[in-house]
């Protein structure tokens, strides 16, 4: 019996496609592991989120480093994940010459309501492979912060991190490289504005 063969992309083939219109300006898509992925729709309480991390975040960060929302860094030969954010170091072209590479990333944010299995199985082996520092989840359903650290290799050959420290929806968390810029969690969560009385 015959069997199809996945296809796998590497980066430069997928930045052909890009520069040859095979994807939309509105498709969600981003290469893992040589694998185009079609990202998961967005509900309410992602946007929410993403909205209130896009007024925090630069309060915290100021010109110390560079917030990037939804667009893609560079891992592995043939990934390029768009997170929810990433803050990367300050460089004078705004990576004009090419999307921020591992090296550049501080931290990356996933927003996970139904993306959550995804974003925990699949892209922190990836992140933590890539040797991203410090990865985030902020986890919807259990409304809760995952913060992972200390990117390792296991014994087993696979990659994940040796801290995971859990920060619940009404507590705060130090930004890492930034110890004094404290994110509060209670202006983030959808819900916890109004039950926490936070302005």
């Amino acid at each position: 019996m015959a069997v199809a063969l996945l296809k796998r992309f590497t980066l430069s083939e997928y930045h052909r496609l890009t520069e040859l219109g095979f994807f939309q300006e509105d498709d969600r898509v981003e290469l893992i592991r040589g694998q185009i992925i079609q990202m998961a729709a967005k509900g309410t309480a992602h946007e929410v989120c993403l909205t209130r991390l896009l007024r925090e975040l630069p309060k915290l960060l100021l010109e110390q480093a560079l917030l990037r929302c939804q667009s893609p860094i560079t891992l592995i030969d043939d990934s390029e994940p768009e997170p929810d954010f990433s803050i990367v170091r300050n460089r004078e072209d705004d990576y004009l010459s090419a999307h921020p590479s591992a090296a550049d990333v501080l931290l990356v944010i996933e927003i996970s309501g139904s993306s959550l299995s995804y974003d925990q199985e699949t892209k922190l082996p990836l992140y933590a492979e890539s040797e991203i520092p410090d990865y985030w989840i902020l986890n919807l359903p259990e409304n809760c912060l995952e913060a992972y650290s200390e990117p390792y290799q296991k014994p087993t050959g696979e990659f994940g991190y040796r801290v995971k420290r859990i920060v619940l929806a009404g507590e705060a968390i130090a930004l890492p490289h930034f110890p004094d810029q404290q994110l509060s969690l209670t202006k983030i969560f959808p819900g916890q504005t109004n039950i926490q009385g936070a302005s």
